[in-house]
């Protein structure tokens, strides 16, 4: 099931989904009057016993936070494809990384998301199937953030069809219950204590989660002196960049988290100890380096430097023009 309110660049999903529900009747394509209503809809098809997902960017991503944060909350599977655009509000249409502390955190409450950054299409392929296995296996919202320029690229996908976790009514527990997992079929409360309760036993369960979901990939970083940490379609452009630079002879290579959230810290923490130089590169204004910082504070007397580029695409050219600049 998938329900969607059309706005760029996540508009294509809503499409192609419309045109295969119109083949396939175990399909069903919602287009609701907003993107709130999109994230409801969906929240009540889950609660029905049907694996929903939605789909939006931007301003959308905004405004659907409020069902999000419901999702968040009362530990609904959801799924959510995020295409980040320019900003802030409409901005453009086009491209942009300044949706990451918006996807991670979302509204109110403590973030208790799974989010993936997919560098390719083919990663775009395969972690849509992930997503939904892993929101069903451990009941959390589970995000994929794209961006413009990864969802209109034209390319080849390797096609594949996994076994799916099976789905079925949340209203009924007893799945649930079984997994362990907390079931919270409330939305208010009229005491501090019974939020908190709730709350300590949903982050205890992330916590334990964490750790089995968590990943990144290290590209050439077992001599480097200069060390990039990047993620999405950027890390692309970095590697490419690296590339470049190892034929120069230049020791440089690439930390790229896979989820942003739960963030890969252990690995992050020892990846650079004893690395000279650390350079993180963003289309956004420091979302990114702020969680990087956040993760290997205290582990590392490496220089910090910063290459911002707000809502705007970067090259392989200019991240190689960096690296030369540093080493």
């Amino acid at each position: 099931m998938f329900c969607g309110y059309p706005i760029t660049p996540s508009t294509e999903i809503l499409a192609g989904w419309a045109k295969a529900a119109d083949k396939n009747k175990n399909l069903i394509f919602i287009q609701t009057e907003d993107e709130a209503a999109a994230g409801f809809g969906a929240i009540g098809g889950i609660l029905a016993g049907k694996k929903a997902w939605v789909a939006t960017a931007g301003v959308g991503n905004v405004i659907m936070q409020d069902p999000l944060s419901l999702a968040e909350g009362m530990r609904i599977p959801i799924v959510v494809y995020i295409a980040q655009r320019g900003g802030p509000s409409t901005g453009t249409v086009i491209f942009s990384q300044q949706e990451v502390v918006l996807t991670r955190k979302g509204g109110n409450g403590e973030g208790l998301r799974i989010v993936y950054s997919p560098g390719n299409i083919q990663e775009l392929y395969d972690y849509v199937f992930k997503a939904f296995d892993i929101a069903w296996k451990y009941y959390f919202p589970v995000f994929i953030l794209s961006d413009g320029y990864l969802g209109k690229t034209l390319g080849e996908v390797a096609f594949h069809q996994g076994k799916a976790m099976p789905s079925h009514p949340i209203m009924l527990n007893e799945h649930r219950a079984a997994a362990g997992h907390s079931l919270n079929l409330r939305n208010c409360y009229s005491l501090e204590e019974e939020l908190g309760e709730v709350l300590k036993k949903q982050i205890s369960d992330y916590e334990k989660m964490s750790e089995k979901v968590v990943e990144h990939e290290e590209f050439y970083v077992k001599d480097a002196d200069l060390l990039i940490f990047a993620h999405g379609s950027v890390s692309q452009a970095a590697k490419a960049a690296i590339i470049e630079a190892r034929a120069k002879g230049l020791r440089v290579g690439l930390f790229r988290p896979l989820t942003l959230s739960p963030f890969p810290i252990k690995e992050s923490r020892k990846v650079v100890r004893g690395i000279k130089k650390i350079l993180v590169v963003e289309a956004s204004l420091g979302q990114f380096s702020d969680i990087i910082k956040s993760a290997i504070f205290g582990g590392t007397d490496a220089k910090y430097f910063e290459f911002f580029k707000p809502a705007e695409g970067i090259t392989p050219e200019e991240i190689l023009e960096k690296i030369e600049e540093y080493l």
